[in-house]
């Protein structure tokens, strides 16, 4: 073990800790193996490593600790009050360091989210693990290493987990309409549950008619209250059906609306890697699928894990890559060669055809001439790293992390995420307006803070909106004035 260089203090003055009482410093953590985590809530690979560092805590919870070093992409990620969420929303148990400015990201010389550094229980480096790491191999190797270090006797953390707060809604994410027609009595909605790993169903006045899933992370096909999912992010419906984009599972569900049972489409419940050519939906391995929409049999979806594009066949059970070489970037062009950066909502205009989507890592706003040409066109949106708030034409305008999408007849409303905004896209004039916000309806309803990941258009009437850290569904008015209702218990 000779040689092995120290590692740098993490206990830094002014920065804020949570799920622990107090800051913890190298020597607290002496006698452990500690496991640093340089993590993004933006990050769908860091959400991606959560569930194996969960394996690695109950496997060994008295010499091992991980520790999550955040390391914000974005201006809105600064924010303590949106770390908190979002350490909430996926369940962090661990202590967690918030370095906004990268003090200790950039004393470890880390390059990438996600990255790992092992340090030994005597306080020294023992090497960087970037990307996700493969679970059990990893499981097996931190226990080859704890056995070197037998006899050590560490402290206790002293955690402090903030007890998890509950409501009608928790971290919804998405909303949908579920009749088809635009107007009418009748109407009903679907809402992805996220904290609560269900999806629910309410009529047009918000009223609740059924839930779907038992409340607990799963991964099973039953009846709508034996069932279970796993933090759905995204659905549709074609008035029959659900479609469930199963993130935490990497599976795409159906609903039956009839019936009420649950059934897995596509997906084995493992992450996979690139999709490529056509294969059997049961036997295909998805990246976080973040959201879906349907059409003439078909189901395209999100896989924010790959970077890509797909499409199911409702008839047929196959499914395969229909934009997106796997690659992180914001390249437009041919569909099977250009770069996605983490699709995260999909909205489609039945009448071209064409699938409009949300890359949130590069805060854009792109098309796939789906039906047609089968090209990619970012409207709006610059790169991995050009965010921002302003409003415009379609080239000059930004958007922060934006992950909600929908069409509405001329154009297109955007959950716009990190900025706390309901973004108005103009397809004839190619302008970007905004709607919400610092803006208050007639009641005091804001979405600051509550980091929009849904939205829907019902005609040009009015808009549903998934505030998510609010954990409720805000109706807003499109009116010159607008007005808000609230969704919530």
């Amino acid at each position: 073990m000779l040689g092995l260089a120290a590692a740098p203090e993490i206990n830094r003055l002014g920065l804020r800790w949570f799920n622990v009482s107090r800051p913890l410093s190298l020597s607290d953590l002496s006698g452990r193996l500690v496991v640093l985590d340089f993590w993004t809530a933006c990050c769908v690979n860091c959400l991606h490593v959560l569930p194996t560092l969960r394996r690695l805590e109950e496997a060994f919870p008295d010499t091992l600790a991980v520790i999550g070093v955040n390391s914000p992409k974005y201006p809105a990620e600064q924010d303590p009050g949106s770390l908190a969420a979002a350490i909430s929303r996926n369940d962090i148990r661990h202590p967690v360091v918030h370095d906004p400015e990268l003090h200790i990201w950039r004393d470890y010389g880390i390059q990438a989210w996600p990255t790992l550094v092992f340090i030994d229980p005597h306080g020294r480096i023992l090497g960087h693990l970037p990307g996700e790491p493969e679970a059990d191999k990893l499981l097996a190797g931190i226990g080859q290493m704890l056995r070197r270090w037998r006899g050590a006797n560490p402290q206790p953390l002293p955690l402090q987990i903030p007890e998890q707060s509950d409501g009608r809604f928790r971290f919804p994410a998405k909303i949908k309409p579920v009749d088809g027609s635009s107007g009418g009595g009748g109407k009903r909605w679907a809402i992805a549950d996220t904290g609560h790993h269900q999806v629910v169903l309410c009529d047009d006045d918000g009223r609740e008619l059924r839930r779907f899933g038992r409340g607990r992370p799963g991964f099973i096909d039953l009846s709508s209250e034996a069932s279970a999912f796993n933090s759905p992010q995204g659905l549709c419906s074609d008035g029959s059906s659900i479609y469930v984009a199963d993130t935490g599972n990497h599976a795409i569900r159906r609903i039956d609306l009839a019936t009420g049972a649950v059934t897995t489409l596509a997906g084995t419940g493992k992450r996979g890697s690139l999709l490529a050519e056509a294969e059997c939906g049961h036997d295909a391995c998805l990246a976080a699928p973040w959201d879906v929409e349907c059409w003439e049999n078909r189901l395209f979806f999100a896989n924010a894990g790959t970077h890509q594009l797909g499409c199911l066949d409702l008839c047929r059970g196959t499914l395969w890559a229909l934009a997106g070489t796997g690659e992180e970037d914001l390249v437009d062009g041919a569909a099977a060669e250009a770069h996605l950066a983490q699709p995260t909502g999909l909205a489609l205009d039945r009448t071209t055809g064409i699938l409009y989507f949300v890359d949130s890592e590069t805060s854009s706003v792109r098309a796939l001439s789906a039906c047609k040409d089968g090209r990619v066109e970012t409207l709006v949106g610059a790169g991995l790293f050009e965010c921002g708030r302003r409003n415009g034409d379609f080239a000059q305008a930004r958007m922060q992390h934006c992950r909600g999408i929908a069409w509405r007849a001329g154009g297109l409303v955007i959950a716009d995420t990190y900025n706390g905004l309901v973004r108005i896209l103009d397809l004839a004039s190619r302008q970007v307006s905004e709607l919400g916000g610092d803006c208050r309806g007639s009641n005091g309803v804001r979405l600051t803070g509550g980091e929009p990941a849904g939205v829907a258009a019902d005609g040009d009437a009015r808009l549903l909106v998934c505030d998510t850290n609010h954990h409720r569904i805000v109706e807003l008015s499109c009116s010159e004035e607008p007005a808000a209702r609230v969704w919530a218990s």
